[in-house]
């Protein structure tokens, strides 16, 4: 026969056990990435420019990308942040020449239309240094979540692009593409032409 007491105790048991919340779940959780603060110096990459880059870039390169053009590159690395921006410099001989390349930018960002969510674009003017351009920010899983072009109109023509050595999402790697974006925005802006 079993006695109450041994009834009694597993009954209040689980009465003060059951009582309590219903359990939510919790939301997805993102590393929160944080990166020092910018710290700029001049570079000179013996081409017909200078601008600063962010000494958290480790590694800068220049090539000769075509031999038969002066089509130089300079490739701009972020190891700790998975990457690099690109950059292109043209000499400019025509106005139609400059026409092309800046309809060869544009058509490069439009490429991105696929799979980014928006695409904003920023005209960037600086009449006192002779540097003209726009600033395109990509939204979403695109390849590329920054580009850019500057031109001083009758000479030179620089583009740019930032990518990433990762897939494309944009969650994972919002905090990087939001600091590279202010590194591109630096580089247009303390660009000089060589005179």
């Amino acid at each position: 026969m079993i006695k109450p007491k041994h009834i009694l105790v597993p009954i209040i048991a689980c009465l003060l056990l059951s009582c309590g919340e219903d359990p939510i779940p919790k939301p997805r959780a993102y590393l929160r990435l944080e990166y020092p603060a910018p710290d700029y110096k001049g570079v000179d990459v013996s081409l017909p420019f200078t601008f600063e880059k962010n000494k958290l870039s480790e590694r800068i390169r220049s090539i000769k990308a075509d031999s038969t053009n002066d089509i130089y590159g300079v490739d701009i690395h972020y190891p700790t942040l998975k990457g690099t921006i690109y950059l292109t410099y043209k000499p400019v001989s025509s106005k139609e020449q400059l026409f092309n390349y800046i309809r060869d930018a544009q058509n490069l960002t439009q490429k991105h239309v696929i799979k980014a969510d928006e695409i904003a674009e920023q005209p960037y003017l600086n009449k006192e240094h002779n540097v003209f351009g726009m600033f395109y920010e990509v939204g979403g899983n695109a390849a590329s979540q920054s580009q850019f072009y500057v031109t001083d109109s009758t000479e030179h023509f620089l583009n740019g692009s930032l990518y990433f050595y990762a897939k494309p999402n944009y969650d994972s790697i919002y905090p990087a593409a939001v600091y590279l974006k202010n590194d591109i925005q630096h580089i247009m802006e303390s660009l000089r032409w060589k005179e």
